[in-house]
């Protein structure tokens, strides 16, 4: 395992920051300082930082985030936009987020230190549920939510078959409800945009079956054992 990797799955700071402390030499392996490429066996080798032993495996925890409109879901950005991980920063470990929601999409959000489970869950080979609901401007007709079930001809390619849903209309919006199993860049806005039809807000009710349930903007829970269990049965990492 890389040793940048290693100390950030500890907890004692990102990727970028771990490679800074090594390269500054406050990193040690075996006795010896160690540098950037120095290969890590944390079954066996002895870590030390600033000469402190690298922290022990921190227990797995698993959260769900409602998450709000403008802000994104990695740890930085170019241009400066606020990251999801400001609004989480009570946690007691460091977790990341299960895949990406688009900066102007809000809703059910996962954050985790399990590695192994967010890359199977985001792994297109799982064929993750993920729930949404669009408001979106005109009246999709029957026809449109049969297309959306058949597989739209993108740019990128022809979209899985997916579940389609009418919730009913105000005026000149309606609102459905759209099932996928992909994790496509923009998927339901460009769904819709095929459709002719402009998505002016977006929400992910649930994902891999976790669900808001009544959970406020910006607020985060921890998942139940009920929840976890699922989640591992999804991934094929139940015990």
């Amino acid at each position: 395992m890389r040793l940048a990797k290693l100390i950030s799955q500890r907890g004692l700071a990102s990727r970028r920051k771990a490679e800074e402390m090594i390269a500054a030499g406050l990193v040690m392996v075996n006795g010896e300082v160690a540098v950037i490429t120095t290969p890590v066996d944390p079954e066996h080798d002895a870590v030390t930082v600033r000469g402190k032993p690298l922290p022990g495996e921190p227990a797995k925890k698993y959260y769900l985030l409602n998450k709000p409109r403008g802000y994104i879901t990695t740890r930085s950005d170019p241009q400066g936009r606020q990251s999801v991980l400001e609004l989480i920063g009570g946690l007691p470990v460091r977790v990341e987020p299960v895949g990406r929601l688009d900066y102007d999409t809000e809703g059910a959000l996962l954050l985790t230190n399990d590695g192994i489970m967010a890359h199977r869950l985001t792994h297109p080979s799982r064929g993750v549920a993920k729930v949404y609901v669009a408001k979106v401007d005109g009246h999709p007709t029957p026809e449109d939510l049969a297309a959306i079930e058949f597989g739209l001809p993108l740019d990128d390619g022809k979209t899985a078959p997916a579940k389609a849903r009418f919730l009913g209309s105000v005026g000149d919006y309606a609102r459905v409800q759209i099932t996928v199993t992909e994790g496509r860049n923009r998927l339901i806005r460009r769904m819709m945009a095929y459709l002719g039809h402009h998505v002016v807000e977006l929400r992910r009710e649930s994902f891999a079956g976790v669900e808001l349930a009544g959970l406020s903007l910006g607020e985060t829970r921890e998942l139940g054992e009920i929840e976890v269990a699922r989640l591992r049965e999804q991934a094929g990492t139940a015990v």
